[in-house]
């Protein structure tokens, strides 16, 4: 059982890595298996498609995002959940970068097999957002929208982040993206 856990972290992991570089059409299931190490026998033994092993693979990565966010709102309620929010995206858009490039690229393709599945996960993390900004003075029905802004924006300035300028301390982005947030305009 182990053997075939190794296996399909090998191949999950070489999917994420090719696909971060040359998009899920670009990626062929002969370079999963070649990076991965396996035969292509293993790999169809896993994971019966591209379409499979991809959705697999963004159920992973999404699931785990928002069960971190979850967790570093905890108690907090409020800006505070916020802050730590934004703080724990970033966190993990540094840490699997190729998995945020991934997301950022696929999150709009509504032609792909997957996308329902995407749909629910982003849905997931996006309600831990929600539920924080929904604590703050909002005019009523105004949070999911909030809640879908900051997300993009924390994703696309830690990429931009990672990519342009990755001398810059995580918690200076942070500081960045929570000032832009945190302004006194009253929302209409």
């Amino acid at each position: 059982m182990a053997r075939a856990n190794t296996t399909k972290r090998a191949i999950l992991d070489a999917a994420l890595e090719l696909a971060a570089t040359k998009g899920i059409t670009g990626t062929t299931m002969d370079e999963v298996a070649e990076l991965a190490g396996v035969a292509k026998g293993s790999l169809y033994y896993n994971f019966s498609s591209k379409d499979q092993l991809f959705e697999a693979m963004l159920q992973e990565g999404v699931g785990s995002l928002a069960d971190s966010l979850r967790t570093a709102k905890g108690e907090l309620r409020g800006w505070p959940a916020i802050e730590a929010l934004v703080r724990q995206l970033l966190d993990r858009i540094a840490a699997n970068a190729p998995l945020a490039k991934l997301m950022a690229s696929e999150i709009f393709r509504t032609d792909r097999a997957w996308q329902q599945t995407l749909f629910a996960l982003r849905h997931e993390a996006l309600a831990v957002f929600e539920a924080a900004i929904d604590e703050t003075e909002v005019p009523a029905g105004r949070a999911g929208i909030m809640a879908s802004s900051v997300f993009g924006a924390v994703l696309l300035a830690g990429l931009e982040w990672l990519v342009f300028e990755p001398e810059r301390s995580r918690d200076e982005v942070a500081a960045g993206i929570l000032a832009t947030l945190n302004t006194s305009a009253p929302i209409e």
